[in-house]
């Protein structure tokens, strides 16, 4: 039996896992839950031809997990998703930006949990109408439960007129 060609998905089909969200909008450290229940599943076509090229060196494995989240509103010439990649003690909300026939712009991780041994650092970020990004972040022991507010940080990004991410 002669084996089929699997078709790759359109750029068109690879938005539709990402519905528009209402900004401003919060990610949150269990905000993926949202999106787990409420969007399609992601096969792992579409992962395979939109997802893991713009990954670049980090690796995934078959315990790798992608979630859609959702689509930025009103980007104008470029279109703008959020997914979330998790894997062992490294969760991470992705901001990647694309022209409007796919090729990839930008990326950025903005939101997540990683865990490296020692240190427990979290991320929130909040999108604005105005496609400002504020991220907030902070760090602790695990060992000693110990939060340090001198440990937290905050950034904001903007998403430019062409699709970058740069921080302000």
């Amino acid at each position: 039996m002669a084996k089929t060609k699997t078709e790759q998905p359109s750029f068109e089909q690879f938005l539709s896992y990402f519905p528009a969200v209402e900004l401003p909008f919060t990610l949150g450290e269990d905000t993926h839950h949202l999106f787990s229940t409420e969007n399609k599943p992601l096969p792992g076509v579409v992962i395979g031809t939109f997802i893991l090229p713009i990954e670049g060196e980090q690796e995934s494995d078959e315990m790798t997990e992608f979630i859609a989240c959702f689509q930025l509103p009103n980007t104008g010439n470029f279109h703008a998703v959020v997914y979330w990649r998790a894997e062992l003690l490294n969760y991470q909300y992705r901001l990647v930006t694309f022209d409007t026939k796919g090729n990839l712009i930008d990326q950025k991780v903005i939101a997540g949990t990683t865990y490296d041994g020692a240190d427990l650092t979290q991320t929130m970020a909040v999108i604005q109408e105005d496609l400002l990004i504020y991220l907030v972040s902070g760090q602790s022991q695990i060992v000693v439960e110990d939060y340090a507010a001198a440990t937290s940080t905050a950034n904001r990004l903007q998403l430019s007129d062409e699709g970058k991410i740069v921080e302000l």
